[in-house]
Formats: structure tokens, C-alpha cells, sequence
């Protein structure tokens, strides 16, 4: 089988922004946001309602109210998407702070705070984070006062009394829009420190090249050895032949010879 780039890249850790585990917890806290958001309008539409009778006879009579229900249901549903919604928000954001403070390289130590891209990220991520924790504040709110309204008649709620506390229409309503909001402006702090991460790293690569580079350029060249070459001892030279491959004393016979022929 032929490797690939991505077999011989590190596998994230589960801690790490962008890995599977922090997708896989986006994911189940953005379903347990709409979940939460269900209980909501299951106790809107099973809140407990008043009904109001006048009893006594002559010019002062009294009124006396009765629950319609005993509020249970809306209770229940009210309390898990308060403990839900909770839940949501402490895991995220927990899981944010430990992948950001375990992040490589660290984001605090390569944040260039100058340039404009980070400027930006630096705005969008206050935003989501404060308007994350005022939408959460204000749905756990309107879930806290209906929770306790509801669970003020669960014990003789058909007896007829003085006065009965009711919560207003729509109180659950927008207690899940608040709540479905959290979750996603959660998520999209979550994509802003993804994103800032990825931003980092970048830089630090960059930065990086820019050493290596710098560091190539400003290093003094290197002088050749020069090479010094010794005689050995024990080496004899080769000697060489003539090229008709005769020995030198058949040359002067000739030589001679011709010499005389020619006295």
C-alpha cells in the first residue's frame, strides 16, 4: 500500500481543538441544546393554569382559585433543561480551556496581538463569549422562577385558595430560545478558537521559515581543506614502453650499421 501524507502526519490528541472527540462533543451539546429546548415547550404547553370562582353570597363576595394541574410535568421538564442546559455549558467551555492551554504551539505565546486578523478574532471571540454566558444566565433565570412556581401546588392543587401564583405565557417559551441560542453561540466560540488556533500555528510556522532562513544567510561560508597529497614510501614508478614494443639496444645496432654503409 502507498503512504500517504496524511498516514506520516501526527494524529491528534482528544484534547486538541479540531480533533474528533471536540467535533463529537460539539455535536452532542448542540442536540442536547434543541433537547433542552423541547422540554421547554412541553412545559409551555403543560404549565399549570388558574381558574378563578366566586364564592359567598351578598354585595362582598370571595374568590377563590384552582390549579388545573399539579404542575408535575411541567416541573420535571423545566428542572432537566435547567440541569441540561447547565451540564452543556460547563463541559464546553471546560473542554475549550483545557484544548487551548494544551494547544501546540501554545496560543497565548504566539497570539501576535498587532496584526489585524488577530484583532478581529480577539473581538469575535468576546462577543460569543459574552453574549454565551448572558443568554445562559437569562434562560437558567426564567427556568429557575417557572421550577419554583410549579413546584409550589404539587400538594393539593384542587383545593381552592385565596390566591395562586401562575406563570405568564410564553415564560418557558423563551426560556428554550434563550437556551438553544447558548448553545450556539457556544459552538461559535468554539469555531473562533479553532480558528485562532489554526491562525497560530500558521504564524509559527511562517516564523519558523524565516529563522531557518536568516540563520542560512547570516552563517559565514565555509573555506575548502585543502588536500595534501604525500609520496608513499613503497610506490616505484611504472616504466614506460615504446610503441614498437622493441628494446633500446636493437635501435643503436641499426644505428651503427647504418653508418657504416654509408662511410
Amino acid at each position: 500500500m502507498a503512504v500517504t501524507h496524511a498516514d506520516l502526519a501526527p494524529s491528534r490528541s482528544s484534547t486538541e481543538l479540531g480533533s474528533k472527540a471536540g467535533t463529537v462533543l460539539l455535536i452532542i451539546c448542540i442536540l442536547c441544546g434543541l433537547f433542552c429546548f423541547i422540554l421547554c415547550l412541553i412545559a409551555e404547553a403543560s404549565r399549570s393554569m388558574v381558574t378563578w370562582n366566586s364564592t359567598g353570597e351578598g354585595k362582598h363576595p370571595t374568590k377563590e382559585c384552582i390549579y388545573s394541574g399539579s404542575g408535575k410535568t411541567p416541573l420535571l421538564c423545566a428542572g432537566s433543561a435547567f440541569l441540561g442546559l447547565a451540564v452543556v455549558m460547563v463541559v464546553e467551555h471546560t473542554y475549550m480551556l483545557v484544548a487551548v492551554s494544551k494547544s501546540t504551539p501554545p496560543v497565548l505565546i504566539t497570539w501576535d496581538p498587532d496584526s489585524s486578523s488577530a484583532k478581529a478574532l480577539t473581538w469575535q471571540a468576546g462577543f460569543f463569549f459574552i453574549s454565551t454566558w448572558i443568554f445562559f444566565a437569562v434562560g437558567e433565570i426564567l427556568l429557575l422562577i417557572g421550577v419554583s412556581v410549579e413546584s409550589g401546588h404539587l400538594k393539593n392543587w384542587s383545593t381552592p385558595r385565596p390566591s395562586c401564583l401562575t406563570i405568564p405565557q410564553g415564560l418557558f417559551s423563551a426560556a428554550g430560545v434563550f437556551g438553544l441560542a447558548t448553545t450556539f453561540l457556544a459552538t461559535g466560540l468554539y469555531l473562533t478558537a479553532l480558528k485562532a488556533h489554526r491562525l497560530c500555528h500558521e504564524q509559527e510556522t511562517v516564523r519558523r521559515q524565516v529563522l531557518d532562513i536568516s540563520v542560512l544567510f547570516a552563517s559565514p561560508p565555509m573555506s575548502p581543506r585543502h588536500r595534501i597529497i604525500t609520496a608513499v614510501d613503497t610506490e616505484n614508478p611504472t616504466a614506460r614502453q615504446n610503441h614498437s614494443g622493441q628494446p633500446p639496444s636493437q635501435f643503436s645496432s641499426v644505428f651503427t650499421k647504418h653508418s657504416i654503409d654509408q662511410v
